[in-house]
């Protein structure tokens, strides 16, 4: 095997077996990850540590068949390297601190000397990865990054966000021009290290529309994908987007897969989407949190209904915390074993 079958379907190709990765793979659903946790300290101190965040990494793949391991890290490390405080409280999820957004820097050496842990993580990893497994990095989109910027954390609504697109439309520009420019530092970095692939998670697409959407998420990701210049598949993933607007986002940035939440209808995405965009998605985590025989049904319909076309098997979003790591083995088994 040359290369892992999976980059064969992010390139477009049909594969005879259907490969299949989980966001959040590695994480809380399985006991280990729990383990390494409680010896790292804090989230981020896991995220930065070399040793542990590759064995994080690598875990799911232990333990599933998966197609790719995704570097455990996290979307919000680049406000923190654009000199934003940031803070996880225990259940409570990230705290960034009020800071002067014409202060923050993306475009100096600075910026990647904060994020070389990661960096380290990918080179560490891709040195101990199987051959046949891919290996994908990541960043957050710009307008979710400035969402959590803007208004301090996972607040609902993103009021102060939507409130400075509006009362300060210059300021917005030019703090998703400073974030545009770091998440293609980032992904570029990270490709330099060793990844396969990498995925733009744009998880609060959905408080845009229309203007607004093709103008704060189209636009900024159609520039992070020239910047990417197929050096590697670039996948987008614009949750929570309308049918009109996520058709925009696939064929108008130059993606090369288009992720599918749970939400949108698989079936219409395979028949409005050009097949020249690959498919990943779209499994609802709920499913297969219960793993029942909905799962099933839901898992063969999804591969049907893709199955004239490259296809990449995911979740709509990432494994629930709750989940049994049984459901995720027979939800692996029963893609690969899936034939048309």
């Amino acid at each position: 095997m040359d290369k892992p079958i999976i980059i064969d379907a992010w390139q477009g190709k049909k594969t005879d077996v259907t490969p299949i990765w989980l966001m959040r793979q590695a994480g809380r659903y399985l006991p280990e990850y729990r383990e390494i946790r409680a010896q790292a300290g804090s989230f981020l101190d896991l995220c930065h540590n070399p040793d542990l965040a590759m064995e994080v990494t690598l875990q799911p793949l232990r333990r599933f068949d998966l197609d790719a391991a995704i570097i455990f890290s996290d979307i919000l490390v680049i406000p923190q390297a654009m000199g934003q405080n940031l803070s996880f409280a225990e259940g409570e999820g990230p705290k960034l601190a009020k800071v002067d957004f014409k202060t923050l820097k993306s475009d100096d050496d600075l910026f990647e000397l904060n994020l070389q842990g990661i960096y380290t993580v990918i080179e560490h990893t891709r040195a101990h990865l199987p051959i046949d497994k891919a290996l994908i990095g990541f960043a957050g989109g710009p307008f979710t990054l400035a969402c959590y910027m803007i208004d301090g954390g996972a607040v609902d609504g993103f009021p102060k966000t939507h409130a400075m697109m509006q009362d300060d439309a210059s300021g917005f520009a030019a703090l998703m021009e400073k974030l545009t420019y770091g998440v293609i530092r980032h992904l570029k970095a990270q490709i330099a290290a060793g990844c396969d692939a990498v995925q733009v998670f744009e998880s609060h697409a959905g408080q845009l529309a229309g203007v607004d959407f093709a103008t704060h998420i189209v636009r900024p990701m159609r520039a992070i994908a020239q910047a990417i210049g197929g050096e590697v598949p670039v996948i987008g993933f614009a949750r929570g987007a309308a049918q009109d607007d996520l058709l925009r986002y696939a064929v108008d940035t130059g993606i090369d897969v288009a992720g599918i939440d749970q939400h949108t209808d698989i079936a219409w995405a395979a028949d409005n989407i050009p097949p020249r965009v690959v498919l990943q998605g779209n499994l609802d985590p709920v499913l297969l949190r219960e793993g029942n025989e909905a799962m099933d049904r839901a898992i063969r319909r999804i591969l049907d209904v893709t199955k004239t076309r490259a296809f990449v098997f995911n979740l709509g979003h990432g494994v629930i915390k709750d989940t049994d790591p049984a459901h995720v083995a027979r939800l692996v088994e029963t893609v690969h074993e899936w034939r048309p």
